[in-house]
């Protein structure tokens, strides 16, 4: 069967090629007292003309010392990490730019500590000139072990050779770096920063997403003590799955830079607004080492999400472990109140749902719409993203289904949290019009017309028994 669903797949494809959650509001916490205050953050992508990201850089600067200065227990912020592809294609024009954007926003003691990346930062430059250049333009060292108030800041930055991500002396440095930071006050947490996300950790990180990578994880399972901030991905540091405890913490810090997901088997996934999204973290550090998380939105200057994490250093002390997160979630509900409309269209219908909410204090991340027909039949379905990565009010969501054929359908929207969990559905009919073509839904007229008529009524054919092969293997 496996066979004939291959045949199926590649004929029709053949054949088809022939035809033409409301923001919280910032507010500090007064049971909270920080001794420590740094910004996490990653994936500027700087160009050398646009100043978009540039000009995210300095907001995300203003709008942090504006926070800190109006904190009267802890008024100061101490440093500045972005974790790799500082720029989009690694010119030296990119790297001014960036640097200008960094060097006008810091001020008092600010420390600026950042990595560069073998994806964007290593467009243009081979990595020994590039891990170079950089520490010449910034005076950081590409690979740097750091001490700000007491607390270790360790960073990775590519490998100088060529065409590798990082070498044996690399992790062997670090292995030497973690010995003597833990060595010194095994009671306090040490920062680490590198640009990809460790393999199986956080949001992002999985073999199928791609944007993990194996180097570092035999290295860090070693000290409980180790934060590890970690980019690459884009994946919106909101979502529950971005933060991650096991024998160390991971913590993905977003994107200055544009946003991205995997929804089912959909990998680089970009929503239409995903260019307007910029996040970040705002990281505090307490007298007893409890570490808090508040992950910001530039464009709205607004919190999207906070954590405060208990010593990691204890690895006794390790709430956000994936087993945990998952035992807390809770299915999305949508409102007794809430509404459900149906727009026909030629071949299609759109439905309208009120936003559903959350249950879990964890936002809802996905809508699916499924398309039922007059014999209880699956005959289409669709999802989609609402807003969540971005601090915006949404208070309903459309779904559209498409390539249905003249008939009544019974559509069921469900809300669905980071888990997989859903909500009760949503249900309303939905009467959709024959524009004429069993797959496309439009009338094709003329010679040509007649053609196109012809292979879709075959890849329709083909499609109907794509869809009942399922049910065949069963």
């Amino acid at each position: 069967m496996y066979r004939f669903r291959k045949f199926f797949a590649a004929l029709l494809t053949a054949v088809l090629l022939l035809s033409a959650a409301a923001p919280a509001a910032f507010a500090a916490d007064d049971a909270f007292v920080p001794v420590l205050r740094f910004i996490a953050s990653s994936d500027s992508h700087v160009r050398a003309t646009d100043n978009m990201t540039a000009d995210r850089i300095r907001r995300m600067m203003s709008m942090t010392y504006d926070i800190a200065e109006a904190d009267p227990s802890y008024n100061a912020l101490d440093a500045l990490l972005i974790v790799g592809d500082l720029t989009n294609d690694g010119t030296e024009d990119e790297f001014r730019n960036f640097w200008s954007a960094v060097s006008d926003s810091l001020r008092g003691d600010t420390r600026y500590l950042g990595v560069v990346a073998k994806n964007h930062d290593g467009y243009e430059m081979n990595h020994k000139k590039l891990r170079g250049y950089y520490t010449s333009l910034t005076g950081v060292n590409a690979d740097f072990h750091e001490v700000i108030g007491g607390y270790h800041f360790i960073g990775v930055s590519v490998s100088p050779m060529s065409g590798q991500h990082y070498d044996a002396q690399q992790l062997s440095w670090l292995r030497q770096q973690l010995d003597a930071a833990t060595a010194e006050d095994p009671s306090k947490p040490v920062f680490v920063i590198h640009h990809e996300h460790n393999r199986n950790t956080v949001y992002g990180s999985s073999s199928f997403d791609g944007w993990g990578v194996t180097y570092f994880n035999s290295i860090l399972k070693q000290y409980p003590q180790v934060v590890d901030f970690s980019g690459h991905s884009h994946y919106p540091l909101n979502d529950p799955r971005s933060i991650w405890q096991g024998d160390f913490t991971a913590v993905g810090t977003g994107a200055i830079y544009y946003s991205e997901f995997t929804v089912d088997r959909t990998r680089t996934y970009h929503p239409a607004d995903a260019y307007s999204t910029a996040t970040y973290w705002i990281v505090e550090v307490d007298a007893n080492n409890r570490i808090r998380l508040q992950g910001m939105d530039i464009e709205a200057g607004e919190r999207l999400v906070e954590y405060v994490l208990d010593n990691p250093a204890d690895p006794a002390n390790r709430s956000y472990t994936p087993a945990k997160r998952r035992a807390s979630a809770s299915a999305p509900a949508f409102d007794a109140g809430a509404e459900i409309t149906a727009a026909p269209d030629v071949g299609a219908c759109t439905v309208t749902v009120s936003a559903a909410a959350s249950t879990d204090g964890m936002p809802v991340v996905l809508y699916r719409a499924k398309a039922f027909d007059a014999h209880g039949m699956l005959v289409a379905e669709t999802w989609t993203l609402p807003q969540y990565y971005r601090a915006v009010e949404q208070p309903t969501v459309d779904l559209r289904l498409e390539k249905l054929s003249a008939g009544s359908y019974q559509i069921e929207v469900v809300a669905e949290n980071a888990y997989g969990d859903d909500s009760e559905p949503l249900t309303v009919s939905c009467v959709v019009d024959d524009g004429g073509c069993p797959y496309c839904n439009k009338a094709h007229e003329g010679f040509g017309g007649a053609i196109v008529a012809f292979f879709h009524r075959i890849a329709y054919m083909f499609q109907r028994i794509w869809a009942l092969l399922p049910k065949i293997e069963s």
